[in-house]
Order: structure tokens, then C-alpha cells, then sequence
């Protein structure tokens, strides 16, 4: 293809859409020249593409398109089309993609958090230096159950704390050094917490007050290290695609894991604040956090499976996205 020739030949078409787009206000025959002129140029964008990949003419296509469909579709978006799919395609399809990192999250937290318990539990000095006896006796018998107080403002201040803990986890990502740190901390925490109150002989208190609610929580917070993670490698690791274009894409998709984890904390938070410590039988507040969890991951399998069997990887669509510069054969 003459690119400079085909330029010229369709310049006043691209120009024409240019000035439909940026009007207020258009008749009935203008919307309809709109319409077909956007077609026109999304042709002229794919051959262009296809045949001649100039950065700077795919740059200038894509972002003329992006503003005409913005124009089309109405200046009120995200509509609810746009709702539905990031909720019904886009959501599980981001979670999906990062199953396998979340799981390896997961696996390394426990095992850090397991032998931590141990060791805190089967070492008395340990125990010592981290309180003493009375203090022990305080914290196992009192603080910790009462900790757990329902109510909205609990239930908002858990998911806030989480929901920033998760949000460094994936916006520091990329230093592959902050995820570890966080999930280390937390892994070591929980593990030591575990311990002190298995040395008191009160760990089925310990797990009957943390798991309703810690099956979701610690699963968010597991997928969000595995996102940060992502990110990182993808650092390492691109792909066979330039190092930009691969995090740009990667960050994307991962972004759209951020927000969707705010709505997972927002229920593991209404499990943590109305029915952790509530008085409902143990058993059934455990049943309640299984269902929650249980919830999560046939959404991302079920969803995100057919989602990114279509080709779906989370990002935005492509004239969302802006443009993407073509990579040289």
C-alpha cells in the first residue's frame, strides 16, 4: 500500500468525522453521515493496519475513532452496557487470568503463616517477648473476641484497612519487593496470633472468629499480591511484545482487578462486621464465609473461563484503550 496515497485519498473523509464528532449538535442527516463515516474509517484504520502499519496514522485513526464513539453512544458513559460487561465479562475475566498466581499466594501465606503458629506456639520465650503472662491472658480471653464489635462503622473500617493493603499490593507491584512484604507481614501476623492462642488452648476461639469472614478477606488479599506479581514478571517478562505495550496492557487488566476487589472486601467487610461477632452459632457463621468463598471462585471460574475463551483478557476494549503502536515484523 501507497500509505502517502491513501492518506490523501481519505484525509477528507477523517477530516469530515473530525468535525461531526467535536459538534454539539447534530440533524438527523449529520448523526447519519456520522454513523456511516465511522464505519468508513474503521475500514480505513484495519487496512492501514493490515498493510501499512504507521504508528503515527494508526494513532491518529484510533483516537479519532475513540472520540466519535464517545459521540455515538452518547457522553453519559459508562453506561450500563459497559457495567454489565466489566461486571459479566471483564471482572472475571482479570481474576481468571491470575488463578493459578492467586493459588501460589495462598500456598506460600499458609505455609509461612502455619510455621509461624508453631513456632510462636511451641516456643514459651517466644511467647514472653511478644507479651507477658497476664497480658497473654488478657488478649486470649477478652481482647481478641472483643475486637470483633458489629456494626457498620466496624464493618467500614475493616474494609477500608483491607481495601488500602490490597491497593499497594497491586500499585506497588511492580517493584516485585512490596507484594512479598505485605503478604509476609500478614502471613506472619496471623500466624503468630494463631500460635499465642493455641498455646492458650483457645484455637478453635482463634479460627471460629477468623474464619467467617477470613476465607473471602484473605483470598482478596491473596489475589491481590498475585496481581501485583503479575505485574512484576510481566516487567521481567513482556512477552514478545515491547516491554510498554505489555505492562500498559497488563496494567489495565490488573487495574480492573483493584476495583473488582473492592467490591470482594466490601462483603468479606458486611461478614466481618455483622457476623463475626455476632451471636449466631459458630458452625453456621463458618458456613456463611464458605458460601461467601465459595461464591467468589464459581464466578471467576464459571464467568472468567468462557470470558477468556472468547479472547478476553480484562483490558479495555480496543478503542477504549487508545492506540496500540504496531510492532515491527
Amino acid at each position: 500500500m501507497d500509505l502517502d496515497a491513501f492518506t490523501a485519498a481519505r484525509r477528507a473523509r477523517w477530516e469530515r468525522l473530525d468535525e461531526l464528532g467535536r459538534s454539539r449538535r447534530l440533524t438527523g442527516a449529520e448523526s447519519d453521515e456520522l454513523v456511516r463515516l465511522y464505519q468508513a474509517v474503521a475500514t480505513d484504520l484495519s487496512q492501514v493496519r493490515a498493510a501499512a502499519p504507521d504508528p503515527s496514522t494508526v494513532t491518529y485513526l484510533s483516537q479519532l475513532l475513540a472520540r466519535t464513539r464517545v459521540a455515538i453512544s452518547g457522553a453519559h458513559e459508562p453506561s450500563w452496557r459497559d457495567v454489565s460487561r466489566f461486571v459479566m465479562v471483564s471482572l472475571p475475566a482479570a481474576f481468571y487470568r491470575i488463578r493459578w498466581w492467586t493459588v501460589a499466594v495462598m500456598v506460600a501465606f499458609l505455609v509461612v503463616s502455619i510455621l509461624t503458629g508453631w513456632y510462636v506456639a511451641t516456643n514459651e520465650q517466644v511467647l514472653d517477648d511478644f507479651m507477658d503472662p497476664v497480658q497473654q491472658e488478657e488478649y486470649v480471653n477478652e481482647a481478641f473476641a472483643s475486637y470483633y464489635d458489629p456494626g457498620v462503622g466496624f464493618a467500614a473500617m475493616v474494609w477500608t484497612n483491607n481495601a488500602w493493603i490490597a491497593a499497594q499490593c497491586v500499585g506497588l507491584g511492580i517493584s516485585g519487593v512490596w507484594p512479598v512484604f505485605i503478604q509476609a507481614q500478614n502471613a506472619v501476623n496471623v500466624g503468630a496470633v494463631g500460635g499465642m492462642m493455641a498455646d492458650h488452648g483457645a484455637l478453635d476461639v482463634f479460627l471460629s472468629l477468623i474464619a467467617p469472614h477470613g476465607m473471602l478477606e484473605l483470598t482478596a488479599i491473596w489475589i491481590a499480591g498475585a496481581a501485583g506479581l503479575k505485574i512484576f514478571w510481566t516487567w521481567i517478562v513482556p512477552g514478545g511484545r515491547p516491554r510498554s505495550r505489555a505492562l500498559a496492557e497488563e496494567g489495565r487488566a490488573l487495574f480492573t482487578v483493584a476495583i473488582g476487589l473492592v467490591g470482594v472486601l466490601g462483603v468479606s467487610g458486611l461478614i466481618e462486621g455483622f457476623v463475626t461477632g455476632s451471636a449466631l452459632w459458630p458452625w453456621l457463621k463458618i458456613v456463611i464465609g464458605a458460601i461467601a468463598l465459595a461464591g467468589y471462585w464459581t464466578y471467576t471460574i464459571v464467568l472468567g473461563r468462557r470470558a477468556v475463551a472468547a479472547g478476553e483478557t480484562g483490558d479495555l476494549e480496543a478503542d477504549q484503550a487508545g492506540a496500540t503502536v504496531p510492532v515491527a515484523a
